[in-house]
C-alpha cells in the first residue's frame, strides 16, 4: 500500500495558483466532484498532485 506524503498533497491555494483561479473555486470543483480532496485531521482539504497534474493536462488540451 502507497503512502501519501505531503509532496504529493496540494493545498487549495496550490491547486489553484496552477490553474490561475481563487481557492474557493478549487473548493466549488471539490463540493461538484470535479477533483476528489482528502481532509485533514484539522479538517482542511488537501489534493492528490498526480490528480490534480491530469486534470490540468486535460484541461490544457482543450
Amino acid at each position: 500500500m502507497q503512502t501519501q506524503t505531503e509532496n504529493d498533497l496540494l493545498t487549495p491555494s496550490q491547486v489553484a495558483a496552477l490553474f490561475h483561479v481563487d481557492p474557493k473555486t478549487v473548493t466549488r470543483w471539490a463540493n461538484a466532484g470535479k477533483l476528489s480532496s482528502i481532509r485533514t485531521l484539522g479538517g482542511h482539504r488537501r489534493f492528490r498532485r498526480e490528480e490534480v497534474e491530469k486534470l490540468l493536462t486535460a484541461t490544457a488540451r482543450r
